[in-house]
């Protein structure tokens, strides 16, 4: 049913044909997919681990499944209209509502670009020493060049962050082979016990990992990467198959995402549990500096490397996301530098302020400010994205089954609840 509050709009508009080629749809999911272990993920991981050992890893796959299910429903809503989130928004919303849903989105991807922008410093710290108000300013140069490339419009800034993607991969490969954690409680970690709803830290650890899994900027990215694949006309059955096509990028995407952050969570069980019960679990600086001490082979500078390859290739991903939500929403299309440079002053002169004034020791707590940013931004994001999907007119032979629907309701609303739970206890915290 269409609620009253959306503008008409023809629900037969032509819709752009998919590529015939398998490979020339592949690439949005494994672009999503770096938001999924950025570094803002890091951190809870590591706490998981050094505190609870292989006992969360439930909490990752959970995240994962639902991270794909949710992404799912971005790509069948991209394929039915052919339009990305952020214009659906914009058309079929009164604009007072539109404007406030591009404020709040406008907020969240200068949140994602601090966040980003911070995790890529302190790996430029922990491998070159680099004080981290100078390593801010050098991620963001980084940023500029990468949209520089020849191609920049087109699939150049993708190849460079499946590259760096890839440098993660490798680098948490190599980190479980140096660490050996025992198959068989990795194994025992993936089944959820009731032990995650009667211990209050346990819980409170695996709800983080979920409410952080869904960021708002990965919606509209993944969103604009599936449309740029359209072009042309497209019947049903060519949409059907570009839905399966692009389903099986993002599984596979996220599926390795979902290692990854398995990967982070295994290291810190094996190296940190058990080193200092009766104090805080580690914290990114303070993991890199434990591994060598812990379990040797190189293993600390291997995850400097990968910190900060997650780190640059999440901050051009978030860059990429914005152009997104400035095009869609106020049709006002920019040159790639162009809106690195409207986010990056955005994130960077609170960043650079605050990074002056108290050292980098205040870059925790502003991790922790950019993530409660996001915690509170998600569910105007998401309960837009739900009405658009419940709408079987403008979703036409993509429409969903009642029973998927129903599930995207109850998984819209407990994201909702996880994000604003999490944002005031993580403030309360701080």
């Amino acid at each position: 049913m269409t609620p009253p509050s959306f503008r008409t709009q023809s629900a037969t508009a032509p819709v752009p044909m998919p590529p015939r080629r398998f490979w020339t749809m592949m690439g949005p999911g494994f672009v999503v997919a770096v938001g999924y272990m950025d570094p803002g993920n890091w951190a809870t991981d590591i706490a998981a681990g050094s505190s609870f050992g292989f006992a969360l890893l439930s909490a990752v796959l959970i995240a994962s499944l639902a991270g794909i299910f949710l992404q799912t429903l971005i790509v069948r809503l991209t394929l039915a209209t052919g339009k990305d989130l952020a214009r659906l928004i914009r058309d079929r919303f009164p604009r007072p509502v539109a404007m406030v849903v591009w404020a709040v989105s406008e907020l969240a991807m200068v949140a994602t670009d601090l966040a980003e922008l911070l995790g890529s410093a302190i790996a430029l710290k922990l491998l070159f020493g680099i004080p981290i108000l100078a390593g801010v300013v050098i991620a963001a140069v980084a940023t500029f060049a990468i949209l520089a490339l020849p191609g920049a419009r087109g699939r150049a800034p993708e190849l460079v962050v499946g590259a760096l993607m890839s440098v993660v991969v490798v680098c948490f490969g190599w980190e479980l082979l140096i660490a050996k954690p025992d198959a068989g409680a990795l194994l025992a970690g993936l089944v959820p016990t009731v032990e995650l709803a009667r211990d209050p830290e346990m819980l409170y650890l695996s709800l983080g990992i979920i409410g952080a899994t869904v960021m708002p900027h990965n919606l509209f990215l993944h969103s604009g990467l599936v449309r740029s694949r359209l072009a042309a006309e497209a019947t049903e059955a060519e949409r059907q198959r570009a839905a399966r096509w692009l389903t099986i990028d993002l599984a596979g995407a996220l599926t390795l995402a979902g290692l990854v952050n398995g990967a982070i969570l295994a290291v810190a069980a094996v190296a940190f549990q058990g080193i200092a019960p009766e104090a805080s679990p580690p914290g990114i600086e303070d993991a890199h500096a434990l591994l060598d001490t812990t379990i040797g082979g190189g293993a600390a500078l291997i995850f400097a490397v990968a910190l900060l390859a997650a780190g640059q290739s999440s901050t051009t991903t978030g860059t990429m996301a914005g152009q997104i939500v400035t095009e869609g929403f106020l049709n006002l299309r920019m040159r790639p530098l162009m809106r690195a440079l409207v986010t990056r002053s955005a994130s960077l002169v609170p960043a650079l302020g605050i990074l002056w004034t108290s050292g980098d020791g205040a870059a925790d707590e502003l991790l922790v400010l950019s993530q409660v940013i996001l915690a509170l931004t998600l569910p105007f994001i998401l309960v837009p994205m739900l009405l658009l999907l419940r709408n079987r007119d403008l979703m036409g032979g993509l429409a969903m089954a009642p029973l998927t629907l129903r599930l995207a309701s109850a998984m819209v609303l407990v994201l909702t609840g996880l994000s604003g739970w999490l944002a005031g206890t993580t403030a309360m915290v701080s």
